[in-house]
């Protein structure tokens, strides 16, 4: 599970993150990113903790396809929540065939957008 300091829940937060972020697609999934602004208020803290969610529409699958989806993406962000800068706002959008794509394939598209949008991709 990921945690709840780690979670976007708010509609502005999701919006930040796709309309002011960068994109990163890949055939199973896109990947917006917002990098990390300081906050203020936090002394010794240069940030807020990244935090990241989840897009899984009906086009993905019926219900059970699509929380499968959304709990491997889950899973897979939080192990990477290392890698991503202090404060990004990350939101992860399933597209239709990752409902028939294996734990492996995810796994591999979610990196390659992120190495992408980390500057770490070669073009």
């Amino acid at each position: 599970m990921l945690p709840t300091e780690h979670r976007l829940r708010r509609r502005e937060e999701f919006a930040a993150a796709v309309r002011r972020g960068r994109r990163a697609g890949r055939p199973l999934l896109v990947v917006h990113m917002r990098s990390g602004e300081p906050d203020p208020h936090a002394p010794g803290e240069s940030a807020f903790p990244t935090r990241a969610g989840f897009v899984v529409s009906k086009a993905v699958g019926g219900a059970v396809v699509r929380t499968r989806v959304k709990r491997q993406l889950r899973h897979l962000v939080r192990e990477r929540l290392s890698v991503l800068p202090p404060g990004s706002l990350v939101v992860v959008r399933a597209l239709p065939g990752s409902g028939d794509a294996s734990h492996e394939q995810l796994a591999r598209d979610l990196d390659a957008a992120l190495e992408r949008l980390l500057g770490r991709g070669a073009r």
